[in-house]
C-alpha cells in the first residue's frame, strides 16, 4: 500500500498499454498518468507492441515507460496471442489498454484478461466497427462522427461502452482535418474514461 496525508490509499491500477504504430493515444494514457487525470489512479507497467520498430515503442521508452516487443509477422494469431498472454502476465496488469494496437485479439487472449481489456474507436460502434472509420466518416459527409472507449469482448467492436464523446466534422474538408479533430477528441476522451473507471464513476451500457 501506498500511504498519503489520509492515510493508506488502495494501490494504483497496473496498465499494460498495446499499440502498432506511432503510439499517439498511448502519448495521451502515459501524460495523464504522469501529470493528468490519472496520476494518483495509475501507472504503466510495460508498452507491448505486435511490431518490434514500431515507433511508439521508442517514444514510450522516451517517457520511461518499460516496453516489451513479439513481431507477429506470419504467425497464427491464438498461438501469438498465447505468447503474448504469457509475456503480459508477468508484468501482472490491472487493466489491458489497447492503444492503435492493429489486430484482432483472438478468444484466448479476451478470455485471459476478460472485463479487462479497453478499446478506444474513432466511430459510434452501433454504426461502424472494424478499419478505416475516419475514412468512412469522411466518405459519409457527416457532421458529427463519435468517439467510443469499449471493453472488448470476443466480437469486433461489440463490446461493452463505457463512454462516447462527439466530434465536429462541419468545414472538415480533408480526411487529415477529420483525423486531427478526431484524435483531439480520442487523447482527452481515453484517459478521462480510464480515470472514471478506476473511480468507479462508469454506468456500463451496450
Amino acid at each position: 500500500m501506498e500511504r498519503g496525508l489520509g492515510g493508506e490509499v488502495p494501490n494504483k491500477a497496473r496498465l499494460a498499454i498495446l499499440l502498432s504504430g506511432r503510439g499517439s493515444n498511448m502519448v495521451a494514457l502515459v501524460n495523464g498518468v504522469q501529470h493528468g487525470v490519472l496520476k494518483d489512479l495509475a501507472e504503466v507497467v510495460v508498452v507491448f507492441s505486435n511490431k518490434p520498430d514500431a515507433p511508439g515503442l521508442e517514444t514510450a521508452a522516451a517517457l520511461g515507460c518499460p516496453t516489451a516487443s513479439l513481431s507477429s509477422q506470419g504467425r497464427k494469431r491464438e498461438e501469438f496471442d498465447a505468447q503474448v498472454v504469457e509475456l503480459l502476465k508477468g508484468y501482472q496488469p490491472d487493466y489491458v489498454v489497447l492503444a492503435g494496437y492493429m489486430r484482432i485479439l483472438s478468444g484466448t487472449f479476451v478470455r485471459a484478461f476478460a472485463g479487462r481489456i479497453l478499446n478506444i474507436h474513432p466511430a459510434d460502434t452501433h454504426q461502424h466497427q472494424g478499419l478505416h472509420a475516419y475514412e468512412w466518416a469522411f466518405e459519409q459527409q457527416l457532421p458529427e462522427t463519435k468517439i467510443t472507449v469499449h471493453l472488448v469482448d470476443e466480437g469486433l467492436d461489440t463490446g461493452p461502452i463505457l463512454a462516447q464523446a462527439p466530434v465536429d466534422l462541419r468545414g472538415a474538408a480533408t480526411l487529415a482535418e477529420v483525423e486531427r479533430r478526431g484524435l483531439a477528441v480520442e487523447h482527452q476522451l481515453y484517459a478521462d474514461t480510464v480515470a472514471r473507471l478506476l473511480r468507479s464513476e462508469l454506468k456500463i451500457e451496450k
